[in-house]
């Protein structure tokens, strides 16, 4: 992806790209915003560019809005400090029947901590907003037995 271009997501296949995109991405807390009266739920992260190939690892600033958001709720995730760091795992959606295309949005952290959404449909965008810089480290995983 390259700056100012917006991948979009009206599907749980669209989202699932926007997840891989956005895996070992880094937040503050103060960065995830609920705009009720927009019904938007907008963030800004630092994901790691995994499309890129290096070995070295780059980072780059990114925005993600979901729209046709009902309503937003928070488990084990840290909202009293602004300041608080999160590293997102995953995104994932769950239906709320066959012919509805509302559900529920998770937004999976380390640590435990998940940002639910209540949505109408799926609707997001995720835009690179910044250039690239050098990551400190790459993100590592432990494979389950």
């Amino acid at each position: 992806m390259t700056k100012h271009q917006t991948l979009t997501a009206v599907d749980t296949d669209d989202l699932q790209i926007i997840s891989a995109q956005l895996q070992d991405a880094v937040t503050r807390a103060g960065d995830l915003v609920w705009l009720p009266k927009s019904r938007r739920f907008a963030a800004l992260f630092n994901r790691f560019r995994w499309e890129n190939g290096k070995a070295e690892g780059e980072r780059v600033r990114s925005g993600l809005h979901f729209d046709s958001v009902l309503t937003v709720k928070s488990f084990k995730f840290r909202r009293d400090d602004p300041k608080a760091v999160a590293s997102l795992l995953a995104i994932a959606f769950k239906p709320r029947g066959n012919e509805d295309p509302g559900g529920t949005i998770e937004l999976v952290f380390s640590g435990g901590g998940m940002i639910r959404l209540e949505v109408e449909s799926i609707e997001a965008g995720l835009s690179d907003i910044s250039g690239p810089w050098a990551a400190r480290g790459r993100p590592v995983h432990e494979l389950g037995d």
